[in-house]
Parts: C-alpha cells; sequence; structure tokens
C-alpha cells in the first residue's frame, strides 16, 4: 500500500498552473468513470491512436474551453473494460460538478460515461493516492452473442471448486514477476499484496474478483489463464506455487484475452467498497439466463397441436 502523507496544520499552497493558463490556482476534480474498451488502445493517450485518456481530455478541453489535465488511477490494456474507473481532472476555472459530469457525457461518446464528479483537495492524485483495487474477470461456459466482448467463452469444463482452491495460492504478498508482461518498466516493484480472490458462478458465467494494493501490466489475465488450465486439469496448485517461488515463461502463454477483464473499483484512505454483494456486472444482456440444459432445444409454439 502507498504511505499516506501525515496531516500538517499548515494550509497547503495552491497548485501550479500549466503552461498557457491565466488564472493563478487549479481546480481539480475526482472523476469516477465506466467504459466499453472494446476499440480502444487502452486508458494511456497514445500518438495517431484512440484511448480512453485522449477522448476524454478532448471532451473536457472542448467543455471548459483550454488546457486541463486528466490522470487515471492506473491504466487498462487494449480491450479492457472498467466500472469503477478513477481520474483526477484539473481546469483553470471552477464547474459544479453535476454540470461537468453532464458536460462530458454529452461530448463523449456512448461507450464511456462519467458516473461521478466532484471538487476535491488540490493535492489529490488518483494514481499515487489510491490504496486497492478490484478487478473482476468473467468467463463464460456457453457462447454468446451478445456478450462477446465482455467475457472469455470457455469451451472446456472447468473444475470451479479445484480453481478456486488454487486461488487462494495468490493472497498475501508475493513476487509476480512470473505474471508481469517483460516490457515493464524496470523500477517498478513486481511484490504485490493480493488482499483477496473470489469465485461466483452465476448460471453459464464463472466471475473471478481480485483485490490488492496494485496490479502489475497483464498480471490479472495471466493469473486467470493460469486459473483456467488448473480447472481443466492441466496445471495444479503446486504449479502456480511455484511459479511464485520460481521465474516462469508459462503465464506469459497463457494470458487471458482482455475481453472478459474489468477495473471494477478503486479506493482511498478511509474509504470502502461499495461493490460488495452486488449479484453480477451491468452487462447489456443478461447471460446465462437460458439454463445450458435447454439451449438447442426446439421449442413449441403454445396452443399448437404437435
Amino acid at each position: 500500500m502507498m504511505k499516506q502523507r501525515a496531516p500538517s496544520g499548515r494550509k497547503k499552497p495552491p497548485v501550479p498552473l500549466p503552461s498557457g493558463t491565466d488564472s493563478s490556482v487549479l481546480i481539480k476534480y475526482r472523476l469516477t468513470i465506466e467504459y466499453d474498451g472494446t476499440g480502444y488502445r487502452g486508458w494511456q493517450i497514445q500518438e495517431n491512436a484512440r484511448t480512453v485518456q485522449g477522448t476524454l481530455l478532448a471532451a473536457a478541453r472542448e467543455l471548459f474551453g483550454g488546457p486541463v489535465e486528466i490522470q487515471g488511477s492506473g491504466r487498462t490494456d487494449a480491450g479492457v473494460h472498467a466500472l469503477g474507473q478513477a481520474a483526477h481532472l484539473v481546469a483553470s476555472r471552477r464547474m459544479p460538478p453535476d454540470r461537468l459530469r453532464q458536460g462530458l457525457n454529452d461530448l463523449l461518446p456512448s461507450g464511456i460515461c462519467i458516473l461521478r464528479a466532484e471538487e476535491t483537495d488540490p493535492h489529490f492524485h488518483a494514481r499515487r493516492d489510491a490504496v486497492s483495487r478490484s478487478y473482476l474477470y468473467i468467463l463464460s461456459r456457453e457462447r454468446t452473442a451478445f456478450g462477446k466482448r465482455y467475457v472469455w467463452w470457455i469451451r472446456d469444463r472447468l473444475d470451479t471448486r479445484v480453481m478456486q482452491s488454487a486461488a487462494r495460492v495468490f493472497e498475501g504478498f508475493h513476487d509476480f514477476s512470473s505474471f508481469a508482461d517483460r516490457r515493464m518498466d524496470g523500477k517498478t516493484s513486481s511484490r504485490v499484496k493480493v488482499e483477496s480472490v473470489e469465485f461466483q458462478e452465476q448460471g453459464d458465467l464463472i466471475l473471478f474478483r481480485v483485490r490488492g494494493s496494485h496490479f502489475l501490466w497483464k498480471m490479472v489475465r495471466r493469473i486467470v489463464g493460469t486459473l483456467v488450465e488448473v480447472g481443466r486439469g492441466k496445471l495444479s496448485e503446486a504449479d502456480l506455487k511455484r511459479m511464485l517461488e520460481e521465474r516462469s515463461d508459462l503465464p506469459a502463454r497463457l494470458t487471458a484475452p482482455p475481453s472478459g477483464l474489468f477495473l471494477e473499483e478503486v479506493l482511498y484512505a478511509g474509504e470502502r467498497s461499495t461493490r460488495e454483494g452486488e449479484p453480477s456486472p451491468p452487462l447489456p444482456v443478461t447471460l446465462g439466463a437460458i439454463p445450458r440444459g435447454t439451449r438447442g432445444r426446439s421449442r413449441r409454439a403454445p396452443g399448437k397441436p404437435r
């Protein structure tokens, strides 16, 4: 977890303005954002690529009529979604939070939505101040046309009881270098505290939730990929333990696709989860509502003779 600054009795000076602005102080807002990552090259702004951060910046600049800054709590890869990404927005003038939220939503494409906006402390930083993050991964045991961008369809039968037992191996403070992309910044520590892992079955869906202090590049998708192999009977709990103890290239070859991954929630000091107990993610259709045994059967129209 990140160390929190000790409170001081003195009022902190205002944040300096970026070049190109005329005001003497900046106003900072905290945003909670949901987005469909399909069609975006991830969160972080990139040259000649459509990204979530870049799309938000363009909308905010138009709304404020000048320079702004937007920083997220963390990056998501291409195709990864968010139910509760946190970000801070810095502008040179004040705007009522409800007007800010509505104004941005009016300018944003339908796949990105500002859920909440609030004015915050000028020293709040969405990434550095976050103390906990949770991710949700959705597996589907049945093919789906409407939900395919939000799940990983697994054709094989999975032993979820064995998967749930093996997932507990990841809880605690471990070196996750086997599960991180090798292109990760060399200054970033590969040691991560995973607070909890959880499996939940809903019809044909398997929901995997993981909460931790932070996560490395592709770490969650590689954890899911190895757990699926455990469910298929091709890896054991002991194999996962060895991957945490010794560097292994196997998780990289088992990386789960981005479609099923959601950044679910970001928490800051003193906050508690608002998503605990939620029965399911807000998917565009109810997946798994038709029992598996009835799929593919012809159904007689009511009142018609056989």
